[in-house]
């Protein structure tokens, strides 16, 4: 007679990775109108073209609807976390970019690669730990790449590894996209039907170097739901007993302040990428966040419209009043 076995349940360690280890095993996720309002319902936003239909198929030319980018990026993230379910933090993402722009309906499936392992340094008292960088590339149904990009998240380690070298690509550099990669997805947009149909300042009124100090902050709700949501396994997430204060999933801060953005420049088209993204510190659900909005650059496009390159700085505020900055985004959008 087979005596059943025990198996314990668990995420990968650093020390249990290796470069091009490779994570794709995460369930297909089917973008829907469910899942989209409870995503919006969590980390809020004010983009048109994924509340109007008509104005989405007259400006996309397609006839399903419009999906939030937020909506799409947290589910890739969440994929991923198929190598961070130990994670302790996350730190930054690099050069994410919308290939093929998602619409409801759409199924996407992530695979998430090893690119870099680099032990962290040892400190009295801590268990060791180290820094695993991640290529997250996520197709949908019919193969086509949606989104590519890096990240980087703190894992402990099973055993000693500070006389480890580190290896790989350890510290991907900011990504500098040029106007034809980041406007390859929208090539064949109406932005003029965008400008006739919504009113407010588009490109040509937009000033580099304006900053937007928006005063009305959000707080943090729904943290444990939306990690549930997006499939994000990381125990920091869901498990008060392991790690003594649940962490906000970053994909919440990061959905909040684009959303905060959408009250800044309500003109807005869609965000196409993010030439890097930075935590700099925890969030714990209950604080409230506010941003500062920064025009950077701009990119006028041939067929009107352009390009604009926004920078995103996050404080919290905790339930003590102690205020700390927990984000720094640098992001492009697009304007009509």
């Amino acid at each position: 007679m087979n005596v059943p076995a025990e198996i314990d349940v668990d995420g990968p360690y650093f020390d249990d990775l290796e470069i091009g280890d490779r994570f794709d095993s995460a369930p297909v996720i089917g973008l829907t109108d469910g899942l989209a309002a409870a995503h919006h319902a969590i980390v809020g936003g004010r983009l048109r073209l994924a509340f109007d239909r008509v104005l989405s198929q007259s400006v996309t030319g397609r006839a399903e609807p419009f999906a939030s980018p937020a909506f799409a990026w947290d589910m890739a993230i969440g994929q991923s976390t198929l190598v961070t379910q130990r994670a302790i933090a996350n730190l930054f993402y690099r050069g994410l970019r919308f290939r093929t722009i998602p619409v409801i309906g759409d199924s996407l499936k992530t695979v998430t690669t090893i690119i870099g392992l680099r032990p962290a340094s040892n400190k009295p008292g801590r268990p060791p730990r180290g820094l695993v960088t991640m290529r997250i590339t996520t197709k949908d149904q019919s193969g086509r790449t949606v989104l590519d990009f890096d990240r980087c998240a703190m894992l402990p380690s099973r055993t000693d590894i500070a006389a480890r070298s580190p290896k790989g690509e350890t510290d991907p550099p900011r990504a500098n996209f040029d106007v034809s990669t980041l406007s390859e997805g929208t090539l064949n947009w109406n932005l003029g039907a965008y400008r006739e149909s919504v009113s407010g300042s588009h490109f040509d009124e937009l000033r580099e170097g304006t900053i937007y100090r928006i005063a009305s902050g959000d707080v943090v709700s729904s943290a444990p739901e939306l990690a549930r949501l997006t499939m994000n396994l990381a125990i920091i997430h869901h498990d008060r007993t392991v790690t003594g204060k649940r962490l906000v999933y970053g994909g919440h801060t990061i959905g909040i302040a684009a959303a905060q953005i959408t009250k800044a420049l309500p003109s807005l088209v869609t965000i196409l990428a993010w030439s890097d993204c930075d935590h700099l510190g925890p969030v714990h659900e209950g604080d409230t966040l506010h941003s500062t909005v920064t025009i950077e650059g701009r990119d006028p496009l041939r067929s009107g419209g352009g390009l604009v390159h926004l920078r995103s700085q996050v404080r919290a505020t905790d339930m003590d009043g102690k205020v700390s900055d927990v984000l720094d985004w640098r992001l492009s959008g697009l304007f009509a």
